[in-house]
């Protein structure tokens, strides 16, 4: 039987990162994957194919703008879905070979196939041929991340109704495509096909889309694809979802209790995602799951069984790729005997639609519940003299600051490259920078990030310059 110091169960971001900085830091270290790639969801079904075809169908979208930039086209620009979804895929196995090659750089064991808890040292991986493998394990790390959710009517079909998997992989492009929940995936993929000429519908539960993201952002970014065509029905319970032949039928109750009737050629399902410990045999083990199926930890991330870890998607908090990372270095290196630690309020959040949209901190919903007493200044990207010139006018970023320290609580952006610039914020808020303290950064001009310079001189006395 082979013996490891730390055997992770899950190579998604969390756990091929964590096995890297465990091999890093001297530990005899296995990874076990069911799939026969590595780098779990993100890399295989989430983040990366989506910001792939986000990439594509931006191109596409630009074209229609190329005129007012002088440039003439002639002939029909088309698309080509198959090929695009074939670069798309390209990039994904580019990808997860990269994956691979650090496990190997890193000395890593790979064992492909289904691992499951035998007690709370041994693991046995069910590979594809039938056959079955145990090995034994000091440490042990859960990885096995999420899956999408569904609601408990609705019978996906995977091929009419359909979760964010098969829609990064469709054959034609939906004459309607009707999403169910206006979060960050459904958004995301939405706009992808928005730009390919799909009529585009999402229902959405709760009164705004991204309901998880300052409110400021949630109108501005409604407001900007509703210009570019998207239509929302916001606060509508989703009733029923039913296939239709090569159609499907939404119906949906707003909250005058009226029922709304959509009819698409194809339904994504995006209410969300589950942790994933199917199979996983955790009782074996003598861990304990919550009741929304979340890996019980502590504050180091520690199940119940002192030498059985769990992070990412898995336990509680953000389902977010970056997230899992971190907590992936951190059971590293508290196995190692360091002390490391993770600021959860400043792990940022993302959606990559155009324009981006981006967060970290303090939500200004959250401050007033809290009763915190703080200021709040913005810079619309449309005094940019960069956002001008790219004619990338829409959006803002918005800082809130301790109204007495001035220490910047939360900072909230929409805008292009929004994704990129809320590291500025991060790093800001990780040294307890002020208001002022931004405001006194030399930020390059012309740029995208000027419009934070600009929101923290609005934060700090009002004394924005270029507004």
């Amino acid at each position: 039987m082979s013996s490891f110091d730390v055997v992770i169960i899950g190579s998604g971001p969390g756990g091929y990162v964590s096995a890297i900085r465990c091999a890093q830091l001297g530990f005899k270290t296995a990874i076990i994957e069911k799939y026969s790639t590595l780098g779990g969801t993100c890399l295989n079904v989430g983040c990366i194919p989506s910001k792939a075809l986000l990439a594509s169908s931006h191109h596409y979208s630009d074209i229609s703008h190329f005129a007012e930039h002088g440039i003439e086209l002639s002939g029909e620009v088309k698309v080509n879905l198959e090929k695009m979804i074939a670069r798309k895929q390209a990039i994904v196995d580019q990808t997860s070979g990269g994956v691979k090659f650090l496990m190997d750089k890193n000395k890593i064991t790979v064992l492909e196939g289904l691992g499951s808890f035998v007690d709370a040292t041994h693991v046995a991986v069910a590979k594809a041929d039938g056959t079955s493998e145990t090995i034994e394990a000091k440490n042990i790390i859960i990885a096995t991340g999420s899956k999408p959710s569904s609601l408990p009517f609705i019978k996906l079909d995977k091929e009419r109704i359909i979760t964010s998997t098969e829609a990064l992989k469709l054959k034609e492009v939906p004459k309607h495509l009707v999403i169910i929940g206006g979060g960050v995936i459904g958004i995301e993929l939405g706009q992808v096909y928005l730009r390919l000429g799909s009529q585009v519908s999402v229902v959405e539960y709760l009164d705004r889309i991204i309901p998880g993201m300052d409110a400021s952002l949630s109108k501005e970014l409604t407001k900007v694809l509703k210009k570019q065509g998207m239509k929302f029905y916001v606060s509508h319970k989703v009733k029923s979802v039913e296939r239709n032949g090569e159609g499907v039928v939404v119906q949906a109750e707003n909250a005058k209790g009226e029922t709304i009737t959509l009819q698409g050629d194809y339904s994504l399902v995006s209410v969300g995602r589950r942790p994933y410990t199917d199979g996983l045999n955790a009782d074996k083990a003598g861990v304990k799951i919550t009741e929304r199926g979340m890996v019980e930890v502590n504050d180091h991330l520690q199940t119940n069984v002192p030498n059985i870890y769990a992070i990412g998607d898995v336990v509680r908090g953000a389902m977010l790729a970056h997230k899992a990372e971190e907590e992936g270095t951190m059971v590293a290196e508290i196995l190692a005997g360091q002390k490391p630690h993770i600021d959860y309020n400043l792990i940022p959040g993302v959606v990559y639609t155009w324009p981006e949209v981006a967060a970290v901190g303090q939500t200004e919903e959250q401050l007033k519940a809290a009763g915190v007493d703080y200021k709040a200044g913005s810079f619309p990207f449309k005094a940019l003299g960069r956002a001008r010139a790219g004619g990338d006018l829409d959006g803002f970023v918005k800082i809130l600051a301790d109204a007495k320290t001035d220490e910047v609580l939360g900072v909230h952006m929409i805008g292009a490259r929004c994704a990129d610039l809320i590291a500025e914020a991060v790093t800001a808020m990780e040294f307890k920078a002020s208001a002022e303290d931004i405001s006194r950064i030399s930020h390059a001009h012309p740029t995208f990030a000027e419009a934070i310079k600009e929101a923290a001189l609005a934060a700090t006395d009002n004394r924005a310059l270029h507004v």
